[in-house]
């Protein structure tokens, strides 16, 4: 193998976050997590399913402050990927592409997930 003295293409280090490809890397980790957390669904129904008992030590399980730490995260994931998405398809339409328009709807998708999640959480006293 012969060594050449090419330059070496920039490595991801070297670059400064910004915010259109934070949002772009965080949308799709949340699509991700959508799906992992997808899973709960069905369990949670199976435990519900089983009876009463079940049901009440599901209640205490959910009834923990990490697991209503998951959940809330789970509410802004849900809202945020939700956002995101109707923001990708206004780019597919050709809507909201100049760099200027980006930046000013990734900050509207960062604020309504925001909002919405806690709008959500806290319109139920019970959680």
């Amino acid at each position: 193998m012969t060594i050449t003295k090419r330059p070496l293409s920039p490595h991801l280090q070297i670059y400064k976050p910004q915010l259109t490809s934070v949002l772009s890397i965080s949308h799709r980790i949340t699509g991700v997590l959508l799906s992992l957390f997808s899973a709960m669904i069905p369990i949670t129904l199976f435990f519900i399913y089983l009876g009463e008992s079940y049901f009440l030590e599901l209640k205490i399980f959910f009834n923990h402050i990490f697991i209503k730490f998951i959940l809330v995260s789970f509410i802004f994931v849900l809202f945020y990927h939700f956002a995101n998405g109707i923001r990708h398809l206004f780019w597919d339409m050709g809507i909201g592409l100049s760099l200027r328009q980006s930046y000013y709807s990734g900050y509207l998708v960062i604020l309504f997930s925001i909002f919405s999640t806690y709008f959500y959480v806290f319109l139920f006293e019970g959680f």
